[in-house]
């Protein structure tokens, strides 16, 4: 089997996700630097430019992370993140995304999840979603992809044993909610 390729460039109507270098800090910071992007996140702060930057250096240095570019404008407006579920090893997870917030309401969420689920199929049966309990947006959010929540765990996913909500979306949910 190929190996998976966790920083693809992918194109979408009007997204496109491409790796994330260390040079994107000042695109990545300016689409972070809003208290609303981070309303309702367990990371409030993360607004604030040295709450960010730890946060952007483990994700740069972690891999597999995508940032998220409007096509029309070419601003930076997001990023996220393919990940090794260590509890489930045979498949991926998605997450350690944010949009800013001038982005949400739309279809920008599912346009990138479906980007990055039709990649992540190519490869696995199964992607994991792994949501704080108090983030409620992003649990609908990820309702709405046909994730459904499958057990709650403590996982390090990022240097600290954290409680989440592990959801899961099989590659057949996903292709018959999509139509294909």
């Amino acid at each position: 089997m190929t190996a998976f390729d966790d920083q693809p460039t992918l194109l979408g109507d009007t997204l496109q996700l491409r790796p994330l270098r260390a040079d994107d800090f000042d695109a990545r910071f300016a689409a972070a630097n809003s208290p609303e992007t981070w309303a309702g996140h367990p990371a409030t702060e993360r607004y604030r430019r040295e709450v960010f930057e730890p946060y952007f250096q483990f994700l740069a240095q972690a891999g597999g992370c995508l940032l998220v570019v409007d096509r029309q404008s070419g601003e930076a407006i997001g990023c996220s993140r393919y990940y090794p579920v260590p509890d489930q090893p045979a498949d991926i997870g998605i997450g350690f995304t944010f949009i800013n917030h001038r982005y949400w309401g739309g279809a920008t969420n599912r346009e990138l999840k479906t980007l990055m689920l039709g990649h992540a199929f190519q490869r696995f049966e199964r992607v994991w979603f792994h949501i704080a309990p108090s983030n409620i947006r992003s649990q609908k959010g990820t309702a709405k992809l046909g994730a459904t929540l499958a057990y709650q765990a403590e996982l390090d996913l990022s240097g600290t044993p954290t409680p989440w909500l592990c959801y899961e979306l099989p590659r057949e949910r996903w292709t018959s909610a999509a139509g294909d």
